[in-house]
């Protein structure tokens, strides 16, 4: 196509750029006949989705993003960042604006808000003695935010918008959770077998979160890879797996979350920040919230895992390698408090995976 330079590897792809180019003009944000326009296809994170970025000149126009497949699943998880992302920006949570949708190939044109991710952000500050501090203003803003995308974004959120399941509930707890470290992480990357009792602990976990109140707005991966720092402001990224769900678990994805580390001291201040933005919108039985906490950042740190043992071993994804090990130390801590003693098993697991882990240092 004239004025294009594109990178692309199969007939697919060639069909989801002419896509592309029509959404474009329709859009009318660019000259989509421009003989400076250029697309250039993005690696992706994890996720199998494919990205773009078009470019007039040296002026970024916006990203296109299109499922791996047309098939039904894909297809629904791309609608649903499209109505997702719709609702959000009309309750004034800061997501990407949207520019051109095309339902029959899942190809969405939102807005490009850079390369700065709050994961860089974060590695670029610690080189200084000081870069909590450095960091400080960045996580408090973004602290501020997630409260914000919790409340409104319940307000008229339909289930229905979800691809995966409409709430964070038992079931997922189990399946996509524990036994996903189970299975992923214990024999799946370590290849162990299952310790005896193991299920049982996993079961009483998941009972015990289950009944946290779950009708507020979850992100479900809210971490510093998928908040980008667009003109100094956070903007949250890849909400597609939105769904209902209790609000302690995006909280404990950020301040656990092994790309960048927060010590714990800092994690804390950062949860008293947040409880006190909440008590702003809402009643807050404090010492409650933190039990709630403690057990959804346990799931939560039990996902993590599981995924990045999945991602390594099974996609060959290996940049996820390297906080396997960062995360595996972080449930260790966890399991340390005193609202997890009788989970004997899991203790011993996660205790002995850590010491691989050192040994093999």
């Amino acid at each position: 196509m004239n004025g294009y330079i594109v990178y692309m590897n199969d007939e697919n792809e060639t069909k989801i750029l002419s896509v592309i180019h029509a959404l474009l003009q329709e859009a009318g944000i660019t000259n989509s006949i421009s003989p400076k326009l250029v697309i250039t296809k993005l690696a992706g994170d994890g996720s199998s989705r494919k990205f773009w970025r078009i470019m007039e000149g040296d002026r970024n126009i916006c990203l296109a993003v299109a499922p791996p497949r047309q098939d039904t699943l894909d297809l629904a998880e791309a609608k649903a960042a499209r109505s997702i992302g719709l609702h959000l920006l009309q309750q004034g949570v800061r997501v990407p604006d949207q520019y051109g949708w095309d339902e029959q190939y899942g190809v969405l044109l939102f807005e490009d808000l850079g390369d700065e991710k709050l994961h860089e952000y974060v590695v670029e500050k610690r080189k200084a003695d000081d870069w909590i501090g450095q960091v400080r203003a960045s996580y408090t803003a973004v602290v501020k935010k997630l409260a914000l995308m919790q409340i409104r974004g319940a307000e008229g959120f339909d289930p229905e918008w979800c691809w995966d399941s409409p709430r964070y509930d038992k079931k997922l707890m189990l399946e996509r959770e524990s036994e996903y470290f189970l299975r992923a992480f214990w024999q799946g990357y370590l290849g162990n077998e299952e310790p005896s009792g193991l299920g049982e602990e996993f079961l009483e976990l998941a009972d015990r979160s289950s009944h946290i109140p779950a009708s507020y707005f979850l992100h479900r991966d809210f971490q510093s890879r998928n908040i980008m720092l667009y003109r100094d402001e956070p903007c949250f990224i890849d909400f597609q797996g939105g769904r209902l769900g209790p609000l302690a678990y995006d909280l404990a994805s950020l301040l656990i979350d092994p790309y960048v580390g927060l010590p714990l001291d800092f994690q804390e201040e950062l949860l008293e920040l947040y409880l006190d933005q909440l008590e702003m919108v809402i009643d807050v039985d404090r010492r409650k919230f933190v039990e709630e906490y403690l057990l959804l950042a346990l799931q939560r740190n039990l996902q993590i895992v599981g995924a990045f043992s999945f991602l390594t071993k099974q996609r060959g994804k290996v940049f996820f390698a390297q906080y396997i090990g960062p995360a595996t130390a972080s449930l260790n801590t966890l399991l340390g408090g005193e609202l997890f003693s009788e989970m004997v098993v899991l203790r011993q697991t996660v205790s002995s995976a850590v010491k691989s882990f050192a040994g093999n240092k």
